[in-house]
């Protein structure tokens, strides 16, 4: 073999006539040349791969005939290494996978003739090249936990003491292993027992008990060290299975229904801003406070009397500073409000670049909550009647019509001192703000044509679906009907029950919408953690990386209890089991200071610790009207309402 080597290099040298180790003398040329990935030629390697092909890479296209007698890989000893060969590129590059893997930590060279030849005759100069193997890094070659075998899926129903199985493609030790492996999530970590099954596995054992329906990863670092070899940090994820033990007391359904609504009261009451009385937007918020949000606290704020959480003479003042800050310190535009506002000064806080004025359907929302509040006092009495005379000023200084912009047939959303109706938003159904048209009709001084209802909100029809989803047929609205906050927001006072018009019956198209929701988280088409018959609501709410408008056909796989909860006149029974499992069972996760949290996410291990008003308010609302209809039959009572429904062709 060193007499067959001593040839080859002076034949290489002969014919090349300069630097054997130089490809670039000859026409055909060798232009690459790797182990695996690594890059060998003309370098000093030694760290190219075991069980990895060489691939050689010429300039022109071989002729195949010649390659097995002209390439040889040898060793340190000279030993030549069998091979098999394959070609692509065209024929210009060849694969040559030893028959046995490389040795680890050896010396190689793979010497290339110069019996070579291109498929177009031309000859090769002659080549070698030596590189040295590194030692195989230590790798995991299958694990499980609880039994369940990792990467077969997503795993699912893991114990809260799991036992985790690793085996290694090296033998490795419980020493070897050190403190490097342990269960994590963001904010905690979890180191287990080790014990040795055999010479390559090993057993993680957590003593710990680890929290129910929440998202883990099991880690080793790459910090493990076997016989001088690399280790890749290995993780995978797992999901530990339901905790089922009640996390409060069992009460009545009844006493639960007035617990939840009492817990949220006091977001908008005892979180209400000091100075406004306004709600403020999210419990962070400071005194930012939002005007649609406030509408649905002041329609809290008689729930809160009604259900004796606070007195009517403390629901009365709070509702007086409320409207008498609205009347004199809350920057207004044509008599709208804006979105945002501060709740020390009343100056707008933009909601975004261009929004910085009106929002019509934010004053919307507030009108609504201000003509309920009116129906609820009492002209008899002196304080009551100035609160009453000031909310028949306000609303009705709302110039509706004003937002109907020259050659438009709706309403616009918007409107800025400083950029006009540059937004140029729309409010056309079918979507939450079918109060702004209610309210536009019922206007005495600045009502609108039905034209705008029909040809503008209704779009001569085009709201219109009815198609089946599940098995229910839709009404109106977009496929599977959108968030669910379409079906609640305009309906904390407007009542569906006995609601109809040339388009749909709203009790009817609510019903439809909740239980589409419902059905599309018991069927979970994408497989997310955490849905099921009772555990179930899709709607505009935050989510593990920010807000977003969740609906069946924009699903992230974020459970949002507003939305089950506020659609309980729908679907009792459906939201009365989310009611229980949320408070019951997730109570230790969703449950707090002003009752439940804003949404969670138990496929990407997120439980919100936000409250957001315009979340919390339907909570109070709508489980009202499902228990007693208190704020339906106020704000229906309203004469103005009523006329107003009339003059767009609804029954009720």
């Amino acid at each position: 073999m060193r007499v067959f080597l001593f040839i080859v290099l002076i034949t290489l040298f002969n014919n090349c006539g300069d630097d054997p180790a130089d490809p670039t003398v000859s026409v055909f040329q060798l232009s690459a040349m790797r182990v695996g990935t690594v890059n060998i030629l003309n370098s000093e390697v030694n760290d190219a791969p075991v069980g990895e092909p060489i691939i050689c890479t010429f300039s022109n296209a071989l002729d195949q005939n010649t390659v097995n007698t002209s390439i040889q890989i040898v060793d340190e000893d000279d030993e030549t290494i069998d091979y098999s060969l394959s070609f692509f590129d065209e024929d210009k590059s060849v694969s040559l996978l030893p028959v046995d893997d490389l040795l680890e930590n050896s010396t190689y060279s793979v010497i290339i003739g110069n019996t070579l030849k291109a498929a177009d005759g031309s000859t090769f100069s002659g080549f070698s090249q030596t590189f040295k193997t590194v030692n195989k890094p230590l790798t995991v070659i299958s694990s499980e936990i609880d039994g369940q075998q990792v990467g077969d899926g997503r795993i699912t129903d893991v114990s809260f003491t799991p036992a985790i199985k690793v085996t290694f493609s090296e033998p490795i030790t419980v020493s070897d292993i050190g403190d490097e492996a342990s269960i994590v999530k963001p904010g905690f970590k979890n180191s287990p027992t080790v014990s040795q099954e055999d010479p390559n596995t090993l057993v993680f054992n957590f003593e710990e008990a680890i929290e129910g329906y929440q998202k883990f990863r099991f880690k080793i670092s790459s910090n493990v060290s076997v016989d001088d070899r690399s280790f890749e940090e290995y993780d995978f994820e797992f999901y530990t299975k339901l905790d089922s033990t009640l996390k409060f007391p069992e009460i009545s359904d009844e006493e639960l229904l007035t617990k939840i609504q009492e817990q949220t009261f006091k977001y908008f009451y005892g979180f209400g801003h000091p100075n406004s009385g306004l709600a403020r937007e999210r419990n962070s918020s400071g005194d930012l406070v939002t005007i649609g949000g406030s509408g649905f606290g002041l329609m809290a704020i008689i729930v809160g009397i009604e259900r004796g959480f606070i007195t009517r003479q403390e629901g009365v003042d709070r509702i007086e500073r409320t409207v008498n800050f609205l009347a004199n310190q809350a920057n207004r535009f044509h008599g709208a409000w804006s979105h945002w506002l501060n709740g020390n000064t009343g100056t707008v806080i933009p909601f975004s670049a261009n929004d910085d004025g009106a929002d019509l359907v934010e004053t919307a929302f507030l009108v609504q909550g201000l003509i309920t509040v009116r129906q609820y006092l009492n002209d008899a009495n002196e304080q009551e009647s100035s609160i009453i005379e000031t909310i028949n000023t306000i609303w009705q200084e709302v110039e509706w019509n004003w937002f109907q912009q020259e050659g438009d047939s709706w309403l616009t959303w918007h409107w800025s001192p400083n950029f006009g109706f540059e937004i140029n938003l729309p409010v056309r159904g079918w979507d939450e703000a079918l109060m702004v048209y209610v309210l536009a009709a019922s206007s005495e001084n600045h009502s609108i044509e039905t034209s705008l209802y029909n040809e503008g909100w209704a779009r001569s029809g085009g709201i219109a679906n009815g198609n089946e989803f599940f098995g229910f047929t839709l009404p109106l609205g977009v496929e599977k009907g959108g968030p669910l906050f379409f079906s609640h927001y305009s309906f904390l006072g407007l009542d569906p029950r006995n609601l109809s018009d040339t388009y749909a019956n709203y009790w009817d198209q609510n019903i439809a919408h909740s239980k589409i929701n419902h059905a599309h988280c018991v069927a979970n088409p994408l497989n997310f953690i955490g849905y099921n018959p009772y555990s179930w609501g899709i709607t505009a709410s935050d989510n593990q990386d920010g807000y977003l408008a969740h609906s069946p056909t924009n699903d992230i796989g974020v459970i949002t209890p507003t939305a089950a909860v506020s659609s309980i006149p729908y679907t009792p029974e459906e939201s009365m089991a989310a009611i229980r499992h949320f408070y019951y069972i997730l109570g230790d996760k969703l449950w707090g200071p002003y009752g439940f949290y804003d949404a969670f996410n138990v496929t990407e291990g997120w439980y919100a610790d936000s409250y957001l008003a315009i979340d919390q308010g339907p909570i109070v609302c709508m489980i009202e009207n499902h228990r007693t209809g208190l704020l339906w039959d106020l704000f229906m009572s309203a004469p103005e309402i009523s006329e107003g429904l009339n003059k767009l062709g609804f029954t009720y």
